[in-house]
């Protein structure tokens, strides 16, 4: 079966689907839009606001803004995925009925143009943030503790000394370099938020990869299976390329000569 599977990948083939009557390849082709949009929207959430709030309590290191912060990232941090997914539709949907519960478009609704994107755009807003808050903790910590790390090295000091802006200093000195262990740590995420994607898939019934791997596994359609993951794992290997050369851009001393 091994090799039988191995000589149909050599071909461009990923199998067949009997549980969906179709091939895996273009059931996977569906898919997949919506689970790099979705996966897009959380890591850019997750990293905007993660380095953004960082930022912030390394300038207020001690302060109350810090220490507020501080408490508000480890409870997103500790907290599961799957029950801050609830508590947003319960909040969200239940309560306020300012977003839809679940679903990437109004069924039957017909939109196009931009109404299209909007209510599009409505439905990606519960599971995004879902899939965004625990990684908007962890690299707010991370930015906080390695702006601080920066700001106490030499180079720091004579760029304070040569009369630049605090702003300045912030901005394009500690924060540039406190980047790179960000960077990094969001390549090796990209892993863990395919993972992440499953559970928040199917709290929302996000017609997406983790959602179509779970399906997969309760119904033992391996074919499928086997695609996904195969698919999965060329994402991240580009990530991890597309993660090192934004590194040697932040920092031209570890681009490759």
């Amino acid at each position: 079966q091994l090799l039988a599977y191995l000589g149909n990948l050599a071909q461009g083939s990923l199998g067949f689907s009997p549980r969906y009557n179709m091939p895996v390849a273009e059931l996977i082709a569906q898919r997949l839009p919506g689970t790099l949009l979705l996966m897009g929207l959380s890591l850019s959430l997750a990293l905007l606001f993660g380095i953004a709030l960082g930022t912030l309590m390394a300038l207020n290191a001690g302060r109350w803004p810090d220490r507020l912060i501080s408490v508000g990232s480890l409870i997103f941090y500790s907290v599961p995925g799957f029950w801050i997914g609830l508590m947003l539709i319960v909040l969200f949907s239940v309560k306020l009925g300012w977003l839809p519960s679940g679903g990437a478009e109004t069924i039957g609704a017909g939109y196009s143009g931009l109404d299209g994107v909007v209510d599009k755009a409505r439905h990606m807003v519960l599971p995004a943030a879902s899939l965004a808050l625990f990684y908007v903790a962890i690299y707010a910590r991370l930015t906080r503790a390695t702006m601080l790390e920066v700001a106490s090295q030499d180079f720091i000091r004579t760029a304070t000394a040569k009369g630049l802006t605090p702003f300045h200093v912030a901005t394009r000195h500690i924060l540039r370099n406190a980047l790179l262990p960000v960077t990094t740590l969001a390549g090796m995420h990209f892993g863990g938020i395919l993972g992440g994607a499953v559970v928040v898939e199917t709290v929302y019934s996000w017609p997406g990869l983790g959602r179509l791997a779970f399906e997969s596994v309760m119904r033992r359609d391996f074919n499928v299976l086997l695609g996904v993951l195969l698919l999965c794992s060329l994402l991240v290997i580009i990530v991890n390329m597309v993660v090192d050369l934004l590194q040697a851009w932040l920092d031209p001393r570890i681009a490759v000569r």
